[in-house]
């Protein structure tokens, strides 16, 4: 006997919730990246301290026990009005749902981003679930995005990956209360 057509997966149902990752999130953080391709996988050691160094300005979306989603990022050691958006990755299981921009809105809340003015990423032309979002993300707050090629495919990369554009978004202070 099938299944009714009323059923859904818990994560569709399931309330999301936000928090900061910790260090035993390592794990399920680096098997979320690896399942979330186009993205960057990283090493299991770099998922780890991201969840225990960078906690602060990390964030780690769950639901029913499952991490379904996750953001690494970091105030720019040179710029702390800057937040870098390293990874945004999404479970296939909770896509849909505006995941990615609503824990870009959490993680823009949180204490450690008080001084954070706008946000950076990096994103290759291809990549349209990120522009995606980033462009979602600067529409909601009425913000304007920039874009500029920064990590160049045959200076940087060695002809071995696309060219990288540095996407900023300016969160001015009227704007991030907005958020």
């Amino acid at each position: 006997m099938g299944q009714a057509s009323t059923d859904t997966p818990p994560a569709e149902t399931g309330q999301i919730t936000f928090r900061m990752p910790r260090d035993e999130d390592g794990a399920a953080v680096w098997a979320l990246i690896r399942a979330s391709r186009p993205l960057d996988e990283n090493s299991l050691y770099c998922n780890l301290l991201q969840c225990d160094h960078f906690r602060d300005t990390c964030i780690v979306a769950e639901t029913e026990g499952d991490i379904v989603g996750w953001i690494s990022a970091y105030v720019l050691p040179k710029d702390p009005e800057t937040l870098f958006i390293w990874q945004v990755a999404v479970s296939e299981k909770a896509r849909g749902r505006g995941l990615g921009r609503k824990m870009l809105f959490e993680l823009v809340e949180r204490e450690a981003c008080a001084e954070v003015m706008r946000l950076q990423t990096t994103i290759t032309p291809d990549n349209t679930a990120s522009w995606g979002l980033f462009r979602s993300f600067a529409r909601s707050l009425g913000a304007r995005l920039e874009d500029e090629p920064y990590f160049k495919r045959d200076r940087h990369f060695e002809g071995k990956h696309a060219t990288e554009y540095m996407v900023t978004i300016s969160l001015a202070e009227e704007l991030r209360q907005a958020a």
